[in-house]
Protein backbone atom coordinates (compact mmCIF):
# COMPACT_ATOMS: atom_id res chain seq x y z
CA UNK A 1 0.00 0.00 0.00
CA UNK A 2 2.85 2.42 0.84
CA UNK A 3 6.01 2.83 -1.24
CA UNK A 4 9.43 1.78 -0.01
CA UNK A 5 10.32 5.39 0.85
CA UNK A 6 7.17 6.02 2.89
CA UNK A 7 7.44 6.71 6.60
CA UNK A 8 4.27 4.63 7.08
CA UNK A 9 5.53 1.49 5.34
CA UNK A 10 6.58 -0.27 8.56
CA UNK A 11 3.68 1.00 10.70
CA UNK A 12 1.35 -1.92 11.49
CA UNK A 13 -2.23 -2.06 10.18
CA UNK A 14 -5.03 -1.99 12.74
CA UNK A 15 -8.82 -2.33 12.63
CA UNK A 16 -10.83 0.70 13.74
CA UNK A 17 -14.50 1.61 13.83
CA UNK A 18 -15.40 4.58 11.62
CA UNK A 19 -18.15 7.17 12.18
CA UNK A 20 -20.77 4.89 10.60
CA UNK A 21 -19.86 1.99 12.88
CA UNK A 22 -18.03 -0.01 10.19
CA UNK A 23 -14.76 -1.77 10.95
CA UNK A 24 -12.10 -0.52 8.56
CA UNK A 25 -8.35 -1.01 8.14
CA UNK A 26 -6.08 1.86 9.17
CA UNK A 27 -2.48 2.51 10.09
CA UNK A 28 -1.50 2.59 13.75
CA UNK A 29 0.07 5.62 15.41
CA UNK A 30 3.60 6.31 14.18
CA UNK A 31 5.78 7.53 17.04
CA UNK A 32 8.60 9.89 16.16
CA UNK A 33 11.89 8.03 15.82
CA UNK A 34 14.85 8.87 18.00
CA UNK A 35 17.14 11.18 16.04
CA UNK A 36 20.89 10.87 16.28
CA UNK A 37 23.46 13.23 14.85
CA UNK A 38 23.97 16.93 15.28
CA UNK A 39 24.23 18.28 11.73
CA UNK A 40 22.26 21.50 11.33
CA UNK A 41 21.18 23.73 8.47
CA UNK A 42 20.53 27.47 8.61
CA UNK A 43 17.12 28.20 7.11
CA UNK A 44 17.21 30.55 4.12
CA UNK A 45 14.25 32.31 2.48
CA UNK A 46 14.31 30.06 -0.59
CA UNK A 47 14.50 26.73 1.25
CA UNK A 48 12.01 23.95 0.54
CA UNK A 49 11.92 20.66 2.39
CA UNK A 50 12.00 18.57 -0.79
CA UNK A 51 15.11 20.44 -1.96
CA UNK A 52 16.83 19.96 1.40
CA UNK A 53 16.03 16.23 1.26
CA UNK A 54 17.38 16.02 -2.29
CA UNK A 55 20.56 17.78 -1.19
CA UNK A 56 21.18 15.77 1.96
CA UNK A 57 19.64 12.37 1.07
CA UNK A 58 19.53 12.32 -2.73
CA UNK A 59 15.75 11.76 -2.48
CA UNK A 60 13.30 14.68 -2.36
CA UNK A 61 10.55 12.44 -0.91
CA UNK A 62 12.67 11.85 2.21
CA UNK A 63 11.81 15.35 3.54
CA UNK A 64 9.92 13.78 6.44
CA UNK A 65 13.23 12.81 8.10
CA UNK A 66 13.90 16.53 8.55
CA UNK A 67 10.38 17.03 9.93
CA UNK A 68 10.80 14.14 12.38
CA UNK A 69 14.10 15.59 13.63
CA UNK A 70 12.46 18.95 14.45
CA UNK A 71 9.30 18.01 16.42
CA UNK A 72 8.92 21.43 18.04
CA UNK A 73 7.36 22.66 14.76
CA UNK A 74 3.77 21.69 14.12
CA UNK A 75 3.99 21.68 10.36
CA UNK A 76 6.58 21.45 7.60
CA UNK A 77 5.73 25.04 6.66
CA UNK A 78 6.53 26.20 10.19
CA UNK A 79 9.90 24.48 9.97
CA UNK A 80 10.91 26.77 7.10
CA UNK A 81 9.22 29.92 8.37
CA UNK A 82 6.42 29.75 5.78
CA UNK A 83 3.51 28.95 8.09
CA UNK A 84 0.48 31.22 7.69
CA UNK A 85 0.62 32.12 11.39
CA UNK A 86 3.51 34.51 12.00
CA UNK A 87 4.73 36.35 15.10
CA UNK A 88 6.18 39.82 14.63
CA UNK A 89 7.64 42.24 17.16
CA UNK A 90 6.68 45.86 16.52
CA UNK A 91 8.70 48.51 18.42
CA UNK A 92 6.24 51.23 19.44
CA UNK A 93 6.33 54.65 21.05
CA UNK A 94 3.29 56.52 22.24
CA UNK A 95 2.38 59.67 20.35
CA UNK A 96 1.26 61.77 23.32
CA UNK A 97 -0.82 59.98 25.94
CA UNK A 98 -2.10 57.10 23.85
CA UNK A 99 -3.15 54.29 26.21
CA UNK A 100 -1.46 50.91 25.67
CA UNK A 101 -4.71 49.13 26.66
CA UNK A 102 -6.53 50.72 23.71
CA UNK A 103 -3.77 49.51 21.39
CA UNK A 104 -4.01 45.94 22.68
CA UNK A 105 -7.81 46.03 22.37
CA UNK A 106 -7.64 47.37 18.80
CA UNK A 107 -5.17 44.69 17.76
CA UNK A 108 -7.11 41.91 19.50
CA UNK A 109 -10.29 42.97 17.69
CA UNK A 110 -8.60 42.84 14.28
CA UNK A 111 -9.63 39.88 12.12
CA UNK A 112 -6.65 37.60 11.63
CA UNK A 113 -4.87 38.54 14.88
CA UNK A 114 -4.39 35.46 17.05
CA UNK A 115 -2.49 36.86 20.05
CA UNK A 116 -1.07 40.15 21.32
CA UNK A 117 1.43 40.82 24.10
CA UNK A 118 3.25 43.99 25.06
CA UNK A 119 6.32 45.06 26.95
CA UNK A 120 7.71 48.53 27.68
CA UNK A 121 8.81 49.35 24.15
CA UNK A 122 7.15 46.86 21.80
CA UNK A 123 4.03 44.94 20.89
CA UNK A 124 4.32 41.31 19.79
CA UNK A 125 1.53 40.25 17.46
CA UNK A 126 0.78 36.74 16.21
CA UNK A 127 -1.38 36.95 13.11
CA UNK A 128 -2.48 34.93 10.11
CA UNK A 129 -0.75 36.32 7.06
CA UNK A 130 -3.48 34.98 4.79
CA UNK A 131 -5.78 37.57 6.44
CA UNK A 132 -3.31 40.37 7.20
CA UNK A 133 0.07 41.61 6.16
CA UNK A 134 2.57 43.55 8.20
CA UNK A 135 1.35 46.85 6.71
CA UNK A 136 -2.21 46.23 7.92
CA UNK A 137 -0.95 45.52 11.45
CA UNK A 138 1.13 48.72 11.37
CA UNK A 139 -1.99 50.67 10.27
CA UNK A 140 -3.93 49.41 13.31
CA UNK A 141 -1.05 50.39 15.63
CA UNK A 142 -0.75 53.86 14.10
CA UNK A 143 -4.53 54.45 14.25
CA UNK A 144 -4.33 53.70 17.99
CA UNK A 145 -1.94 56.66 18.32
CA UNK A 146 1.46 54.95 18.32
CA UNK A 147 4.55 55.34 16.18
CA UNK A 148 5.93 52.05 14.86
CA UNK A 149 9.60 51.19 14.41
CA UNK A 150 11.05 48.51 12.15
CA UNK A 151 9.12 45.23 12.70
CA UNK A 152 11.03 41.97 13.19
CA UNK A 153 9.61 38.51 12.52
CA UNK A 154 10.41 35.82 15.02
CA UNK A 155 10.30 33.07 12.41
CA UNK A 156 12.83 30.42 11.38
CA UNK A 157 14.80 32.37 8.77
CA UNK A 158 18.43 32.48 9.79
CA UNK A 159 17.93 29.87 12.51
CA UNK A 160 19.19 26.33 12.72
CA UNK A 161 17.19 23.14 12.06
CA UNK A 162 18.43 19.60 12.58
CA UNK A 163 19.26 17.49 9.53
CA UNK A 164 19.41 13.85 10.66
CA UNK A 165 21.71 11.33 9.00
CA UNK A 166 20.33 9.33 6.10
CA UNK A 167 18.38 6.26 7.17
CA UNK A 168 18.98 3.11 5.17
Amino acid sequence: MFGKLSRYRRVPDIAVVDARGRVVAAKDFRPLPEVTGTFTHTVDSGDRLDQLAATFYGQPLQYWHVCDANPDFLSPLALLGQEPLVTTRFPVTAAGTSPRGALLAALSATVGVDAVTADDDAVVVTYNRTDLDVTAVIDVIEKAGFTVGLPADSGRLGRQIVIPPAVS
